[in-house]
């Protein structure tokens, strides 16, 4: 079994990989000594502290730390000191680590450790992100509820606000006086965020997809009045900038397929070079959330690139897709076209 010091600290480069920071919740996380849901929970309110729900003794609680600290000293990490706050009908509420808020290992515990590859600007505005109170969000229901405070009923498809696992209705929660803005023009949504004093975000759950989907903000009728009126004024420039954007990105796409094409023949020199070009515009796609749209694979990074291959032989050279419309597990249907995504895969990177 791997020592703690090792988990620590292949735990924080994976973290630092993905995410530009490395923090001691997301450690703690990602070493199974608390499980995602509970620091959701933690997060909402649910819990009255972090270390709550987590069961090892605080000696090698204060031992990580120190593994943690050592390892981005070492790395030459900067240190920020973050913020973990939750948003309440009545204001941003602090969130603790420890049973008794001991000053010096919340501070600690809440320090963030960022990349030193990162150019300044985006240091900057990571910290800003941080530091920021979270924006508050309101809930567009998906069946009937009752406000826990005055006991209205909330009907399907209206809004509702959630304190810990009370609901409470818009009046109740201090919104009653705010108006709905849905989704769909970026450019009134985010001048409307900018002249409200207040803003939330309205969410709803997508049973199909199993998450909670962006609708629209809460803001003040003002700012939403004084946000068209600017969008109208100025509606031509920004239909030009669209245009330019459009064009730029285009042009930033052929250039991505192009070189992408190129690194996958370096890898698979056999592979017939049309296929090659559909596989990097097939995965470079756009808003796809594909491999190919990571940052890894933007940067051409070999993993990322042959993870795109094998998936494209799997789709296009197997059975695999017939499984699934049968009916088959996503895991069993790979199992079953395994051999052959191999082969084929070793075949084309024969020279």
């Amino acid at each position: 079994m791997a020592s703690l010091e090792d988990r620590v600290k292949a735990a924080a480069q994976a973290i630092l990989q993905q995410q530009h920071f490395v923090c001691a919740a997301d450690i703690f996380s990602a070493i199974g000594w608390i499980h995602p849901t509970n620091v959701d929970a933690w997060r909402k309110g649910h819990l009255r502290y972090f270390f709550e729900v987590v069961s090892v003794r605080w000696g090698t609680v204060v031992q990580a730390l120190e593994i943690l600290l050592q390892w981005a000293s070492d790395n030459g990490l900067r240190a920020t000191e973050g913020r973990y706050v939750r948003t309440t009908y009545k204001g941003a509420e602090e969130l603790k680590f420890t049973a008794d808020g001991d000053p010096e290992f919340e501070r600690m515990l809440r320090v963030h450790f960022v990349s030193p590859d990162l150019p300044t600007a985006t240091v900057r505005k990571l910290e800003e992100k941080q530091k920021a109170d979270p924006r508050p969000v309101v809930f567009e229901i998906i069946r009937d509820s009752k406000c826990s405070e005055c006991g209205i009923e909330i009907d399907k498809g209206d809004l509702l606000w959630m304190e810990k696992d009370q609901a409470l209705c818009l009046a109740c929660a201090g919104w009653s006086d705010m108006e709905y803005l849905p989704s769909g023009d970026v450019a009134l949504t985010r001048r409307a965020t900018k002249y409200s004093t207040r803003s939330a975000v309205i969410v709803r759950f997508s049973r199909s997809r199993g998450r909670y989907e962006r609708q629209g903000i809460l803001v003040e009728p003002s700012a939403i009045e004084r946000a068209e009126r600017e969008c109208t004024e100025d509606a031509s420039e920004r239909a030009k900038a669209r245009a330019k954007g459009a064009l730029t990105r285009k042009k930033d796409d052929a250039r991505l397929i192009e070189q992408m094409t190129s690194r996958i023949l370096d890898l698979f020199p056999s592979c017939p070079s049309k296929e090659a070009e559909a596989i990097a515009v097939h995965t470079a796609e756009r808003g796809s959330g594909r491999v190919g749209r990571s940052a890894a694979g933007r940067s051409l990074d070999e993993d990322a690139l042959i993870l795109a291959v094998r998936a494209s032989i799997r789709h296009r050279h197997t059975a695999y897709d017939s499984m699934l419309a049968s009916g088959l597990e996503r895991e069993d249907a790979r199992a079953a076209v395994i051999a052959t995504v191999d082969a084929l895969a070793k075949e084309w990177q024969r020279k």
